[in-house]
Order: structure tokens, then C-alpha cells, then sequence
């Protein structure tokens, strides 16, 4: 059996499930609830039912006094359906919205995906869960003070496992660490979620670009809007100087393939020493261009290395882009 949850002031109506709490089955539609542990402990997630009935699985959490309880405030992580429900509770839309917080982490697994690239999945504590947007990034908290960013690859419905990909740069602090020396079960610090590079509602067609590792948050915005059936059209550009260099193109090929919406086009640009290869060459943002001569109907979404970005902002609004549709994400190396 089904109920319908409203939530009042939005006037936004989802499904839930009789086996789902009320907050998993908003997560699942896509309907971002605050929330911080998913476990009961924190109580970032009240919300005050204004009609309906509900019940908890389990024993009635300590963190709600019994005056709230009368009155109809739950915790929407523990809380399940038993009739239709009414709900005032405030979405989180933007990333403003989102508290930061430091946490611990645990490598889960790490596995080279080619010769320069590393996905690693971090795993956070039983009681803990990072709420971000798809697109967002972490901080690793370093000794001395030091930090080093990497977007998050998996998409925000996966909450407690996090995947990131990690550049080899010959000196680079973090990444060499993490391909010389990382060991599973090894106890990590992070800081999140951060940036603003994340998808927003429209109504228009998408292009997105992805230089190098710059595909990690295009990975998670991707696979979250195919979570919630985003039924928008979507290009994927996908740029590297090699063909190994697209470490996913597997992935992003069946995306292709299943998903009559989405288009997946790789693009080389060490043509010297390209071999069959029968795709685009080049910078992938002439490839764009190529395809697209009027950008004036589209939202954009670049990541990855700063001179792709600078040439895309250089570029993209002689071709009618509008400013407020262009959303970007530079990845910049650190050599401290």
C-alpha cells in the first residue's frame, strides 16, 4: 500500500511506500528535505504533520519531547506513513541551504580506473550521512592546515558511501599519497559539502562538458537526474587528450543507449598520437560549437581544468548563450 504526503507550503505532493520512511521516499522522488544523520540522532529532519496519522518502526525517538509529539512534530527519517499526510516542512534548493560539517571517513576501496586516475569510496560512520547536491565537492582536512578539494562522482541519494576520483600529479601532496601509500580501513577527515556547481530547474535542453576528472560531479548530477526521471535532454561532452583518458566511457556509453534523452559525445585532442579512433578530435569546446551553433535555448554545465573553462566563457556567448545559463566548475591544481 501507498500514501500521498503534501508538503503545504510548496504545494509539492510524493509517494510513499509502506516500507519507506517518510524522508526516504522524498529523497527517492527527489524532493531534498533537510537532514543530517538519517538515524534519529539529530533532529535536523523535524517536521510538524498537520494531517494524517503516522508511526515509528521501532521506539519513539527521545530527541522530540512529548509537547511536540501532541502537537505533531516528528523526525521524518524514523517516521512512517499510515494514512495520507500533510507536512510542513521547508525543501533545500540551494546550496546555502545545506549545513557544513566535518566528519570522519574510512576508505571503503580504491581501484585504479587507468594509469593516472583512482576512484576511491569513502566510507562515513553508521550514524552519519552527508546531505549534499549533486554536483558538490568535499575537503580532505590535511595535516598543517592543508586541504585538497575533489567533487563528489556519486549522485545525492547515496549518502553514506561517497566516490571520488583522484588525478595523479607528479608532487602533488594528495594524490600521491593517495596512489603510493592509501590502504583500505584508512581513517579520513573531510569537510562538506561545498561549491555551487549543481543542477538547477529549467525546462531547457542541457549540454554538459567534462574535461578529464572534471566528469566526477557531471557523473552525480547525471545518475541524480535520472533518478528522478529529469526528463530534460542532455549532451555529454566528455574531453581528454587519449582515448584511455576517458576512464568511463563505458558507463556513459550505456547511458546513452538505454536513455533516449541523453547523447554522449567523446572528444580527443592529442590527435599525434590518436590511433583508430573515428570520433571527434580537438578542444572539446569546438566540438560544441560544431554541433551548436545557437546556444540561446540551452543551460551548460563545464568542469574541469581552468583554460577549457576560460575558453568556454570566451567562446560560448558569441554563439547567443545567455549569462545566467552557463554554470561552471574549475578545477584548479594545488602545488602547495
Amino acid at each position: 500500500m501507498t500514501y500521498t504526503a503534501l508538503l503545504n507550503e510548496q504545494n509539492i505532493s510524493f509517494e510513499i511506500g509502506e516500507t519507506e520512511s517518510i524522508l526516504e521516499a522524498a529523497l527517492r522522488q527527489g524532493y531534498n528535505l533537510p537532514y543530517g544523520c538519517r538515524n534519529g540522532e539529530c533532529g535536523s529532519c523535524i517536521a510538524k504533520v498537520t494531517m494524517g496519522s503516522f508511526f515509528y518502526d521501532g521506539v519513539t525517538p527521545d530527541y522530540i519531547p512529548q509537547e511536540g509529539l501532541d502537537e505533531g512534530y516528528t523526525l521524518l527519517c524514523q517516521a512512517r506513513a499510515s494514512s495520507n499526510i500533510e507536512i510542513d516542512a521547508r525543501t533545500v534548493d540551494t546550496a546555502a541551504e545545506i549545513t557544513v560539517r566535518q566528519l570522519p571517513c574510512r576508505v571503503k576501496s580504491s581501484e585504479k580506473l587507468n594509469d593516472s586516475v583512482m576512484r576511491i569510496i569513502l566510507e562515513l560512520p553508521k550514524t552519519e550521512r552527508l546531505q549534499f547536491l549533486p554536483g558538490q565537492y568535499v575537503d580532505f582536512i590535511l595535516p598543517e592546515g592543508k586541504r585538497r578539494s575533489f567533487s563528489l562522482a556519486n549522485p545525492s541519494h547515496e549518502d553514506q558511501v561517497l566516490e571520488l576520483h583522484i588525478r595523479h600529479y607528479d608532487g602533488g601532496v594528495f594524490s600521491e599519497y593517495a596512489f603510493n601509500e592509501l590502504k583500505n580501513n584508512t581513517l579520513l577527515r573531510i569537510e562538506g559539502p561545498l561549491g555551487q556547481f549543481t543542477l538547477h530547474n529549467a525546462e531547457r535542453p542541457i549540454i554538459m562538458i567534462a574535461g578529464g576528472t572534471g566528469f566526477a560531479p557531471i557523473k552525480s548530477i547525471v545518475e541524480h537526474a535520472l533518478k528522478i526521471n529529469d526528463p530534460r535532454a542532455l549532451h555529454i561532452y566528455w574531453g581528454a587528450r587519449l582515448e584511455s583518458d576517458l576512464y568511463l566511457d563505458a558507463m556513459v556509453s550505456q547511458w546513452a543507449e538505454r536513455y533516449p534523452h541523453i547523447t554522449y559525445t567523446p572528444v580527443l585532442s592529442d590527435i599525434d598520437n590518436i590511433k583508430n579512433w573515428s570520433g571527434k578530435t580537438g578542444y572539446v569546446h569546438n566540438a560544441v560549437l560544431e554541433d551548436y551553433a545557437d546556444l540561446s535555448e540551452h543551460d551548460v554545465y563545464v568542469c574541469g581544468p581552468p583554460p577549457m573553462i576560460d575558453a568556454v566563457v570566451q567562446t560560448f556567448p558569441e554563439h547567443h548563450l545567455r549569462e545566467e545559463s552557463l554554470f561552471s566548475d574549475s578545477f584548479e591544481f594545488a602545488n602547495d
